[in-house]
């Protein structure tokens, strides 16, 4: 299983951007995809997941109504669409899969994103 994040970049306020997880040996469809960040100076934190089957998606309350996580199974690719940034969504950003396991148990190698 291979994760690979992009689409990571340096922003202003109020800006937008659009995260991909392109993964590989793993069909993102049949498992628990998920976008974790870890703020520098601080702890990872879990912020969207979207589920199997019907796509049944979560977001945590920091970022909820301004990020929205999606798949594309045709590229099997996962997205992070982050709008109306903050200074505080500056973090390293991860995309992360669960496989056969109740814990998100493959990871990427995360995509830096810095808002000014």
């Amino acid at each position: 299983v291979q994760l690979v994040e992009s689409g990571g970049d340096s922003v202003q306020a109020g800006g937008s951007l659009r995260l991909s997880c392109a993964a590989s040996g793993v069909t993102i469809s049949r498992y628990c995809m998920g976008w974790f960040r870890q703020p520098p100076g601080k702890a990872r934190e879990g912020i969207a997941t979207i589920f199997t089957g019907g796509g049944n998606t979560y977001c945590a309350d920091s970022v909820k109504g301004r990020f929205t996580i999606s798949r594309d199974n045709a590229k099997n690719t996962v997205y992070l669409q982050m709008n109306s940034l903050v200074s505080e969504d500056t973090a390293l950003y991860y995309c992360a899969t669960s496989v056969l396991s109740g814990a998100f148990n493959y990871w990427g190698q995360g995509t830096q994103v810095t808002v000014s």
